[in-house]
């Protein structure tokens, strides 16, 4: 009877330190899960994030068919649009051969003055306040902040739409 005693009071306790175990687990996991997920999650850390350019929305949809934008059609041919209202001043939209990409053309490391509206030099932007270059396929220079990019939708086989 002893014997048959002290087996049962060793299952209860491996029973409770198991049903315990358990418990804490149920609690634990979603803090780590959380714990893991919200340092991605830091909305300063997005590349479009710069606190030099403000977000403004706009809507603009570009016709392939017009003369203006007939270069879009072809692969690498960069198009400067300056439009009032479209982004901060004006964009850089260009047909990547994969698809549309399409730039703010403000100069991304620096407050915004009279200098800082970006020219086009082939298949790179320039800004004339610092000279810093960036490639038009992916935004990017040697410094902090890369081109702010937009939004591109092919609406159809004629017309783009670029928005923020």
């Amino acid at each position: 009877m002893q014997l048959h005693l002290s087996k049962l009071i060793k299952l209860n306790l491996r029973h409770n330190f198991s049903a315990k175990k358990v418990l804490l687990m149920k609690k634990l996991i979603p803090l780590l899960l959380l714990v893991l997920i919200l340092p991605g999650c830091n909305k300063d850390d997005s590349p479009n994030r710069n606190p030099y350019l403000p977000d403004y929305n706009f809507s603009l949809d570009i016709n392939l068919d017009l003369p203006l934008y007939s270069q879009l059609n072809f692969p690498s041919n960069p198009v400067p649009v300056f439009q009032a209202g479209m982004g901060i001043n004006g964009l850089i939209v260009m047909n990547t051969g994969s698809g549309f990409v399409a730039w703010e053309a403000t100069c991304p490391n620096q407050p915004i003055t009279e200098c800082s509206v970006m020219q086009v030099d082939g298949l790179n932007a320039i800004c004339p306040c610092d000279g810093a270059t960036y490639n038009l396929f992916n935004g990017l220079s040697n410094l902090k902040y890369p081109l702010k990019q937009y939004r591109v939708e092919v609406v159809s086989a004629s017309y783009i739409r670029i928005y923020n």
